[in-house]
């Protein structure tokens, strides 16, 4: 029985970029998570309720909650694209 050696076997480059391999990428899980916090942003400006204040002189305020949400979304985004999205030297 010949045995080869493990090195001669050479896979092809092709081959080696499996469908499995092309999930753990960086930058794909960086566009969900991104994707994620803008979905919720969707969600609570259809759904979210509004913040009330009111003041001593009787007069009161009203704005959507989204745009607190928003604004953190955004937060978010920034770190989560600079390094989901950053160029990597393999």
């Amino acid at each position: 029985m010949l045995v080869k050696d493990p090195s001669e076997t050479r896979i092809p480059d092709h081959a080696q970029t499996s469908g499995a391999s092309r999930i753990l990428v960086p930058e794909m899980w960086g566009a969900v998570a991104i994707g994620v916090m803008w979905l919720a942003v969707l969600f609570v400006g259809v759904f979210g309720p509004n913040i009330v204040t009111h003041n001593a002189s009787g007069s009161y305020g009203s704005w959507p909650v989204v745009v607190v949400v928003a604004f953190f979304a955004f937060l978010g985004t920034v770190p989560v694209a600079k390094w989901a999205f950053r160029s990597r030297r393999d």
